[in-house]
């Protein structure tokens, strides 16, 4: 078990995505302060984990948190004016938030978690599960007119879905939560394919004719 500086959002940060915030909130202040002031050799590792109820600012504005969320390494910093700070993080390791770590005397969240590890499952299906999800995520973006982020990682793969497909808070959650790669790319192939089929009955509706106008 260790401890952990959340930042609860009313979004998922998946492994390997990038996330830009905009820091102004006086307790997140303090959180990017202490990450850049720490003490010790560790990296300036926060956590990120989304609201499952009420908001991300306020005070007692939280009142629940889903049980899985991300590692965020900071990766850049910069002041603005009016104690103001753009940060970009980017995921790294998932974690089950244990509980609150209610002696550390912080004013953010501070929580004790288990960092979780990377199971694939089945090797040979996750490398058919993963062909076919890149085949998948290709054919979107060409329906779509958009461009696929597709990792050469099989692991990574299921969590760039987002990056091409829009997912919603509580989809990209489930992502988050599988329990290992082969039922991750499971559930991706499942999302894409009925955004997919959303997109083209979206498509067909609006390319239909209109039928003929009636005053009655």
């Amino acid at each position: 078990m260790a401890t952990l500086p959340l930042f609860p959002l009313g979004t998922v940060l998946m492994p390997g995505a990038r996330l830009p915030l905009q820091i102004f909130e006086p307790r997140y202040v303090q959180l990017l302060r202490d990450l850049l002031d720490g003490q010790d050799e560790r990296s300036p590792v926060f956590g990120v984990v989304a609201i499952r109820e009420g908001f991300e600012v306020g005070e007692d504005g939280v009142r629940a948190l889903h049980p899985v969320g991300c590692g965020a390494l900071l990766t850049q910093a910069a002041a603005l004016e009016g104690e103001r700070f753009l940060v970009v993080s980017e995921g790294t390791d998932r974690f089950r938030l244990d509980d609150i770590d209610e002696s550390a005397g912080t004013p953010y969240t501070t929580a004790r978690i288990t960092w979780l590890t990377e199971p694939d499952g089945d090797a040979t299906t996750v490398v058919e599960l993963a062909a076919r999800l890149r085949a998948e995520l290709s054919a979107f973006a060409a329906a779509t007119g958009g461009e696929a982020e597709i990792p050469i990682d099989d692991r990574l793969l299921a969590y760039a879905v987002p990056e091409t497909v829009s997912l919603d808070v509580a989809d990209r959650q489930r992502l988050l939560s599988s329990s290992d790669t082969e039922s991750r790319l499971r559930l991706a192939l499942q999302l894409v394919r009925r955004e997919r089929e959303f997109a083209d009955a979206l498509g067909a509706v609006g390319s239909a004719p209109l039928p003929p106008f009636s005053p009655n």
